[in-house]
């Protein structure tokens, strides 16, 4: 069967010798995934180069290699490729000095649903933030699922992809930024929280919301107010209604 070109995805890499290649040339991978139980050398030595380059490795069935694949020859690999490139954490940073604005960060602390990012993206690029920051790990990365949730706002918005959110927040913290992060139990209220100079707002994973040391690490915890039965609200909104709050502080 012909394969529509139109019909390949851009966000991934199947195939051992293109993956191999891919790892050689440093190409950026969010991911691999390989076919669980195979005891095969090439892929234990892609594994173990990937590791290397502190990219993920994954088991997978083979069912869930075939649906992933769209030449249906991948040989039991496939690799994850982001459909655009990071930036670094300085560049957001260098965005705002430009506009002569106080900096506006998003943090996502593993937000793992793709079209969750997505729309969170989104929401920061209509909100006027100036970049968005995810881990490396227990993440969604930047695919094209992603760059479709987006709407298009992921080719406007600068994303960096950090290895230690924590660290990073307390870099942020040491060039005087304010770290927010987003609980249904937070001790400030959002309608009264004083969100002026530099904001890191930081939005916790779907189930689990924010991780201990990320939670630990924040300034101040916000919480939105709710009036219904349901005490939260979904992530991508929650995190929508709390930028739009900052964004209308700021002026």
């Amino acid at each position: 069967m012909e394969i529509n070109e139109k019909e390949i995805r851009n966000d991934i890499i199947e195939g051992r010798n293109a993956v191999i290649e891919a790892l050689r040339a440093g190409s950026p991978i969010d991911k691999i995934f390989i076919a669980k139980g195979e005891t095969d050398k090439t892929l234990g030595f892609i594994a173990s180069k990937a590791r290397e380059a502190g990219i993920t490795v994954a088991d997978a069935d083979r069912r869930k290699l075939d649906f992933m694949s769209v030449t249906k020859a991948h040989q039991g690999v496939i690799a994850v490729v982001p459909v655009r490139e990071y930036c670094e954490v300085s560049d957001i940073l260098k965005a705002a000095e430009e506009k002569g604005e106080d900096p506006f960060i998003i943090v996502c602390d593993s937000v793992s649903d793709p079209h969750n990012l997505g729309a969170i993206i989104r929401s920061a690029e209509c909100a006027g933030a100036h970049g968005v920051i995810i881990p490396k790990r227990r993440s969604a990365g930047l695919t094209a699922v992603v760059g479709k949730a987006s709407a298009g706002a992921l080719e406007h918005m600068p994303v960096a992809r950090v290895s230690n959110i924590v660290q990073t927040l307390k870099d942020l913290k040491k060039k005087g930024l304010w770290v927010y992060g987003t609980a249904a139990d937070g001790s400030s209220d959002l309608w009264h929280t004083d969100f002026s100079g530099g904001v890191v707002l930081v939005i916790g994973s779907e189930g689990d919301g924010m991780s201990r040391l990320v939670s630990e690490n924040c300034d101040c915890i916000v919480s939105i107010p709710m009036k219904g039965k349901i005490s939260s609200l979904n992530a991508s909104c929650a995190a929508t209604l709390v930028m739009f709050e900052i964004s209308r502080a700021r002026g």
